[in-house]
Order: C-alpha cells, then sequence, then structure tokens
C-alpha cells in the first residue's frame, strides 16, 4: 500500500498533471480565439468588419470579454433551487472537458490511451444532457424548460446515429482505442477511412459506404454540440436562449466554454475515425511530416478545419423546426447508418 501511494504522489502523478494542465490551457485558448474567429467569420459572411478595437484586428476582445464576466455579480432569481441552480456550468464544462483525455494529439501526447476509448468519448460528453437538463428545471423558467426538453430530445436521439457511423471504423480496425484507430490508417496516402481505409483495390467497394458514415457522423456531431441547423436548444427568436436564460457571469461563460470546446472535440473525433489524424495527408513518403511536432500540426489543422465549418454553416443555413429535426434523425440518418453498418459487416465477412 505504501509504495502505491509513493508511485501515485511521484512521478506519475506529475505526469497526469501536466498533462492535465496542458490540455485545459489549449482548451481556454481555443475557446477564447475559437469566439473571436466566430465573430470574424460571421462579420465576412455578412460583409461588415467584425471586433477590430481592442488590440490588432481585435485579437484581445474576447480577452476582454471574459475579465468583464468575471467582474460580474452572480445572480440567482427569485424561486429557483439556488444550490441546484449553481451546478450545471460545472458539471457541462467537466463533461466536455473530460472527454479530451482520449482525444490523440499525436502518437506520443495522449491524456490516456483507452482500448475502450471512443466508447469513453461518447458516454464522458453525454453526461453534458444532465447539467443542461438540470439547468433547465432548477431556473424555473418555462423558456429554460422548453430548451431543456429539447436538449434531452435533440442528444438523446442524435446519439444514435453517431454511434452507428463510428461503429462501422470500429468493425473494420477492430478496436475502441483512439490511437489504434489512428495506426491502423498509416502508411499509403489513400490509407484515410474516409477513402475506404488501408487494403487493395477491394477497399474501393467501401468507399460509398465510408463517405456516408462520415457524413452521418459530422452532421450527428452538429446536433450533439447544438450547433444549427440544430440549435434548436438555444432558439433566441423562439425561446430567448433556453437553458441559459437565467444564467450570467461566469456561470453563462461555462456553458459557452463548453459549446467551443465540445466542437474542437466532436471534429477532433470525426478527424481520427476518418481522416487518419495525426497521420500526414503524404503517408510515409515525407517522414519528416509524420515527427511528433507535425503530428501535433495535422492533428489540429484538421479539426479546426471542421471547426470553421461547423462556423460556416451558423451563418449559412436556416434553423430546423423541432418535427423537422427529429425527421432527419429518425427517418434518415439512423436508417441510412443501419444499412452501412450491414454493408460493411457483409464486407468483412466475404
Amino acid at each position: 500500500m505504501d509504495n502505491f501511494i509513493t508511485s501515485l504522489l511521484g512521478e506519475n502523478l506529475i505526469s497526469y498533471l501536466l498533462v492535465a494542465v496542458a490540455v485545459v490551457i489549449f482548451v481556454l485558448v481555443f475557446a477564447l480565439y475559437a469566439v473571436l474567429g466566430e465573430r470574424k467569420i460571421s462579420a465576412w459572411i455578412q460583409n461588415r468588419v467584425g471586433p477590430n478595437r481592442v488590440g490588432k484586428f481585435g485579437m484581445f476582445q474576447t480577452v476582454i470579454d471574459v475579465l468583464k464576466l468575471l467582474q460580474k455579480e452572480f445572480i440567482s432569481p427569485g424561486r429557483t433551487d439556488k444550490y441546484i441552480f449553481n451546478i450545471p456550468p460545472f458539471i457541462v464544462f467537466t463533461a466536455t472537458f473530460m472527454g479530451f483525455a482520449v482525444i490523440p494529439f499525436s502518437s506520443i501526447f495522449i491524456g490516456i490511451d483507452l482500448n475502450i476509448g471512443l466508447f469513453y468519448f461518447f458516454a464522458i460528453t453525454s453526461l453534458g444532457v444532465l447539467g443542461l437538463m438540470i439547468a433547465g428545471w432548477s431556473s424555473n423558467n418555462k423558456y429554460s424548460l422548453y430548451g431543456a426538453m429539447r436538449t434531452v430530445a435533440q442528444i438523446v436521439s442524435y446519439e444514435i446515429p453517431t454511434a452507428l457511423a463510428a461503429v462501422t471504423v470500429v468493425m473494420l480496425v477492430g478496436s475502441l482505442s483512439m490511437q489504434s484507430i489512428i495506426e491502423a490508417q498509416s502508411g499509403g496516402i489513400f490509407n484515410w477511412y474516409l477513402f475506404g481505409g488501408p487494403g487493395g483495390f477491394s477497399k474501393v467497394i467501401l468507399i460509398p459506404f465510408m463517405v456516408a458514415s462520415f457524413l452521418i457522423l459530422f452532421i450527428s456531431t452538429l446536433a450533439e454540440s447544438n450547433r444549427t441547423p440544430f440549435d434548436i436548444v438555444e432558439a433566441d427568436s423562439e425561446i430567448v436562449a433556453g437553458v441559459h436564460l437565467e444564467y450570467s457571469g461566469m456561470k453563462f461563460a461555462m456553458f459557452f466554454l463548453a459549446e467551443y470546446a465540445q466542437m474542437y472535440a466532436v471534429s477532433a473525433v470525426v478527424v481520427t475515425l476518418f481522416l487518419g489524424g495525426w497521420q500526414s495527408p503524404f503517408g510515409d513518403l515525407i517522414p519528416f511530416l509524420n515527427s511528433p511536432l507535425m503530428q501535433f500540426f495535422w492533428a489540429i489543422t484538421k479539426a479546426l478545419f471542421f471547426v470553421f465549418v461547423q462556423m460556416w454553416l451558423r451563418w449559412t443555413l436556416p434553423r430546423l423546426r423541432v418535427d423537422q429535426l427529429m425527421n432527419v434523425c429518425w427517418k434518415y440518418l439512423i436508417p441510412i447508418a443501419f444499412v452501412n453498418l450491414f454493408a460493411v459487416g457483409l464486407y468483412l465477412v466475404l
């Protein structure tokens, strides 16, 4: 027992803390500048300037916004359940942050390479729904409660096509480990699962099914992150701000940080499953491009591309109605995902 405590308090604990601190810093910096990036992208799409006062090109605008939120008083509206009302921001942010534990940033930098890493990611991030539900109920506001009920219906529904799309890759790899999935796509240029994965000419048969799985996963993760056109959870024109309505100051900021952190996390999962994760686009043809530093660059760049697409879609597409949102999931995504799963399983058997 003494040896166990000594080892826990020694190098292992320090290394775990260093990894956790590095990921926290990354999440916070990314969330700060993703907000700024979204404001700049929306300004570009709408042909206006956007933030441009604080710092060069407005680079420190979100930093000032956070400082402003830190100074705001914590307000709990009357007739709310104050103790429960204060818990949800921490639940939502913690659930999202814990998902980063299994996201590979390179072949050597990952919080922990679990053999059920993909399952863990979907399981732990889905706990954020619990926080949103508690927030909507404890606010004692009908619009917050509407938003909470929409959250539960939406995220629980879209977890099904998300999992089915991911399982097609898991079947091909034979592992739920995120690092194993990336390593299985190493080698040639066209070894990513979006292009059928490694193998001979027979993999061409898989390409349409894998492209369909990729699209299903990306669309479903938009709904999981409450991004347009699936942002009915906080539809401003209908329910003001949904579950966030009664929150202010840093409690509101934690919901905001969690949403942007989730955008990166789901993008990283899409990249891991279908685009080789930290693998170079050129495979092993140029060894330098697969060095640990370049692996980190590829992982970040690929994920940021999908974050940009999520922002682009927000300022391009209209919001779906609740019935349309459910129809997309139950009438289209889930049946197509089942057909894909069956086709990939048949391919493996034959």
